[in-house]
C-alpha cells in the first residue's frame, strides 16, 4: 500500500518509525534488509537505525539473516521480520461459509478451516460457530494478537456492527465485534468482506495506487484503493456497488430498491447466463472506473472462479467498448506459484498487460499454479471451486496492518 516512508528522528515518533522499519523488512522477506538500506529507505539515520532495530530485536520482531558483501569495508549485517513471534485470525463470514485461518505475522496461513454455515441461522447460532472455528486454531497455543472479521456489508467498522445484511436483517445493529472480543478474550476488528479483500491486495509488493476489487459470490460488491488508501466512507458505506440502480423499472432487491447490479448479476448466473452476468458486472466496473478515475479492475469471488476468463474478458470487453483503458485483470485466490498459502494476489500478466495469459487452476483450497499460453495479452485467469480464503486473509489483515502503520 503507498504511504509516505519518510521517518522522523524525535522520540515522540518512535513507535511510528518503528512501523515504518518493520514494513520495511516485511516487504524484504527472507533475504532481509540491512541497517544503511533500512536508513536509506526511510529517511532514518543510522543511529535511529540501529536504535529501533536493537528495541525490536530485544522485542523478538527482528533476527539477524546473514551477511552481505559490501562494496567497501566489512560485510553488512542484514535483518529479518520474525513472523513467527506473532499470529493473527482472519475470520471470513459469508452468507453460507465460514472460513477461518492462522497467519504469522507476514501473512503467511499455517492453518486454515472451512466449514458450511447459515447466516440466516440466528447470530447466537453463527457467532457459536465462528468462536468454536477460533477455539480449534488457537488450541496449539499460537501468540495469537487480534481477531480480524469480514462479513457482507453495510456495516459500521468504527463501532463493530453491521448493518441491514441484504436477506438477513436480523444482524442489523447486532454488537458483533463486542460479543466476539468477550466471547474469545482477544481484540476483535470488523470490517467489510470487499474492503478486507482490497486491503490484503493493497499490502502485496509494488501493489497499484489505485483500484478496485470486484467480488463476486453469494453477493456484489467492491472494495477501493484510492491513493494507495482503502476508501471506507465515514460510515463504511464505500464501495456498495451491488446497489447501484442499473434499471429503474428492474426486479425488486432485497436492498429495498429495485434494478440493482446485484440482483441483475446474480439472476443472470442463476440462469446459467454467465456471459451476461460478466456484461452486468462490466457495466458496474464502467461506472465505477469513470467515477473515480481507477487504474485497474480486479475481479474475485466464487462466482469469478467458477469461470474466470468469461469474467475477465466480459468486464475487459465493457470498459474497451466505453473508450475506458483501466487495466482488467484476476485477484488470483491462492499464490501463483502453488504453495498453498492463499494469498491473494494479483498475477502480473493481468495488470501490467504481460504477454501471455496468466492462467490458475486452483482446487478450491487458494493452491494455484500459473503457465502462460500466449494466445491474449494481458489476461488472467483461474480456474477452481471455492474462494481460496482471499477474504479471510484479508481479515487477518486487519489485525497486521496497523503493526506495520497501515
Amino acid at each position: 500500500m503507498k504511504t509516505d516512508l519518510g521517518g522522523v528522528n524525535v522520540p515522540a515518533l518512535r513507535s511510528h518509525n518503528a512501523a515504518l522499519v518493520l514494513d520495511l523488512l516485511r516487504t524484504a522477506g527472507e533475504p532481509g534488509i540491512s541497517r544503511l538500506e533500512l536508513a536509506e529507505r526511510t529517511g532514518l539515520t543510522p543511529q535511529a537505525v540501529s536504535k529501533i532495530t536493537a528495541r525490536l530485536r530485544a522485542e523478538g520482531l527482528v533476527a539477524e539473516a546473514g551477511r552481505r558483501a559490501s562494496t567497501g569495508g566489512k560485510p553488512r549485517t542484514v535483518l529479518r521480520l520474525v513472523a513467527s513471534a506473532g499470529y493473527a485470525v482472519g475470520v471470513h463470514l459469508d452468507r453460507d461459509e465460514l472460513t477461518t485461518l492462522l497467519t504469522d505475522l507476514a501473512g503467511t496461513v499455517v492453518t486454515r478451516r472451512r466449514r458450511g454455515l447459515d447466516l440466516g441461522a440466528g447470530t447466537g447460532p453463527v457467532l457459536d460457530a465462528v468462536t468454536e472455528e477460533v477455539g480449534a486454531l488457537t488450541a496449539g497455543g499460537p501468540d495469537v494478537i487480534g481477531v480480524g472479521v469480514a462479513m457482507p456489508g453495510p456495516l459500521d467498522h468504527r463501532a463493530g456492527v453491521p448493518g441491514r445484511v441484504t436477506g438477513f436483517p436480523e444482524w442489523d445493529g447486532h454488537p458483533v465485534r463486542a460479543e466476539l472480543a468477550r466471547r474469545l478474550g482477544l481484540p476483535v476488528v470488523l470490517d467489510k468482506d470487499t474492503n478486507a479483500a482490497a486491503l490484503r491486495l493493497a499490502l502485496r509488493p509494488a501493489a497499484p495506487g489505485s483500484f478496485a476489487y470486484l467480488h463476486l459470490g453469494t453477493g456484489l460488491g467492491a472494495g477501493l484503493v484510492l491513493g494507495g488508501a482503502l476508501l471506507r466512507g465515514d460510515r463504511t458505506g464505500a464501495g456498495e456497488l451491488g446497489h447501484q440502480t442499473v434499471r429503474l423499472d428492474g426486479p425488486p432487491c432485497g436492498c429495498g430498491g429495485r434494478g440493482c447490479l446485484e440482483v441483475l448479476c446474480l439472476a443472470a448466473v442463476g440462469r446459467g447466463e454467465l456471459v451476461e452476468a460478466a456484461r452486468i458486472l462490466g457495466a458496474g466496473a464502467a461506472n465505477l472506473v469513470r467515477l473515480l478515475d481507477i487504474d485497474q479492475v480486479l475481479l474475485g469471488g466464487r462466482v469469478v472462479l467458477s469461470a474466470p476468463a468469461v469474467f475477465v474478458d466480459g468486464v475487459r470487453e465493457a470498459l474497451a467498448g466505453l473508450g475506458l483503458t483501466a487495466l482488467v485483470g484476476l485477484a488470483a485466490e491462492g499464490e501463483a506459484d502453488g504453495d498453498g498459502d492463499g494469498d491473494a494476489v494479483a498475477d502480473e500478466g493481468a495488470v501490467a498487460g504481460g504477454d501471455g495469459d496468466a492462467v490458475a487452476h486452483g482446487d478450491g483450497d487458494g493452491d494455484a499454479v500459473a503457465h502462460g499460453d500466449g494466445d491474449r495479452d494481458g489476461d488472467a485467469v483461474a480456474r477452481g471451486d471455492g474462494d481460496g480464503g482471499a477474504v479471510a486473509e484479508g481479515a487477518a489483515w486487519l489485525i497486521l496492518a496497523p503493526i506495520f502503520g497501515k
